[in-house]
């Protein structure tokens, strides 16, 4: 390789590649806890105006307070809101909040841990509302929204179930399959709008998640993380802030991030 070769492979390389957020509006759901909560941080903390949707609004209330001391200079929307209401989405759409840059498409749950023929129906229907109708819709409206504007980052909050189905999760696996599936193919429908459709699939994060699934039951949530250092929120709003920030012909399709000590859902390493 000669020099002239040489150069524009340093020069690139030397190069800030990475985009500023400044000024974008973005979209998350879920805000108000784990993920959600540290994704808004991250955003905030690189000038993106915020809509925060959660069903908690004490909590919005004063994310949003701590969030404008961090940043006094942000736009920020509060939107109480339960992703499963079935006017969810008409509800996003007169608050203008479909009208976004960035959507953190994270809302999501797993409710009970047993096998299929154990598992409470009503625990399904929490999932599947959750994490596909309502999941599928938002993506639905401000992807619908991106289009007129051919400009638009949907970042969609999976898991490593979307890749290994395991004993005692079939629906909650089934759920992040759909996810992966249709995303999958609204990536596909949308590629001659510039816009960007991204996942992030984590494996054990150690936030409120647990303790949803096992309905409260605090020691039983601790006991999934014993022996591990998992990872937490901030880990995956890295992860994700990381894929927006790259450049606009690099679409980040995937990312799957695990702890160390984890190999899938089922091999763990724990310390003794």
């Amino acid at each position: 390789m000669d020099e002239q070769s040489i150069k524009p492979l340093i020069g690139s390389a030397l190069a800030q590649r990475r985009l500023s957020l400044h000024g974008k509006t973005a979209l998350v759901t879920g805000a108000s806890s784990g993920i959600g909560l540290a994704v808004s941080v991250k955003l905030a903390m690189e000038g993106c105006n915020l809509n925060l949707v959660a069903r908690r609004k004490d909590r919005l209330i004063e994310l949003k307070r701590e969030l404008l001391h961090l940043n006094p200079g942000l736009q920020i929307k509060i939107i109480e809101l339960d992703v499963t209401n079935k006017n969810c989405g008409n509800e996003l759409d007169s608050l203008n909040a479909t009208d976004v840059d960035i959507l953190v498409n994270n809302a999501g749950l797993a409710a009970g841990f047993a096998k299929i023929v154990e598992s409470n129906p009503d625990d399904w229907s929490k999932m599947l509302e959750t994490n596909v109708s309502a999941a599928f819709e938002i993506s639905r409206r401000v992807a619908s929204k991106m289009i007129l504007k051919n400009s638009g980052d949907v970042v969609v909050l999976s898991s490593v179930a979307a890749h290994y189905s395991y004993d005692n999760g079939a629906v909650y696996c089934a759920t992040k399959h759909a996810i992966k599936a249709f995303h999958e193919a609204l990536r596909l429908e949308t590629l001659e709008h510039g816009i960007r459709v991204m996942m992030v699939s984590p494996g054990m994060v150690e936030t409120e998640f647990s303790v949803v699934r096992f309905a409260g039951d605090q020691n039983r949530a601790n006991s999934v993380y014993q022996g591990i250092q998992a990872l937490d929120a901030g880990d995956i709003a890295e992860s994700i802030l990381f894929a927006l920030q790259q450049p606009r012909h690099i679409n980040l399709d995937e990312i799957i991030i695990k702890p160390q000590q984890q190999g899938n859902p089922w091999k763990v390493y724990r310390n003794p």
